[in-house]
């Protein structure tokens, strides 16, 4: 059974920090590409992060330096370390995994998200 389940969104000032946690199975996990999506109110799900099995990062231009993402193969959790929060970071974030790399990385598996409230 698929299962992928975030947690640690909440509500955060400006400037503030969250980290997210995404625990996967284990057969999703080990083989895939994982990633964090985003979705704002009236906008579309975009991609935020992506890390490969080997650790690689990729990140969307508009969260590079303020944003880590991170992945524990032992324990198979991928995390995203937020800093700096904006309040257009305001979104619903979805723990995913996949395939391909970087830009090329397509979602397979989805968690049913985590809200992330950015109040300025």
């Amino acid at each position: 059974q698929v299962q992928l389940v975030e947690s640690g969104g909440g509500l955060v000032q400006a400037g503030g920090s969250l980290r997210l946690s995404c625990a996967a199975s284990q057969r999703i996990f080990s083989s895939n590409v994982m990633g964090w999506y985003r979705q704002a109110p009236g906008k579309q799900r975009e991609p935020v992060a992506t890390i490969t099995s080997g650790g690689v990062p990729f990140y969307a231009d508009f969260v590079k330096g303020r944003f880590t993402i991170s992945r524990d193969n032992a324990e198979n959790t991928v995390s995203l370390q937020m800093h700096s929060l904006k309040p257009e970071d305001t979104a619903v974030y979805y723990c995913n995994a996949g395939s391909g790399g970087g830009a090329y990385y397509t979602p397979n598996y989805w968690g049913r998200g985590t809200q992330v409230t950015v109040s300025s």
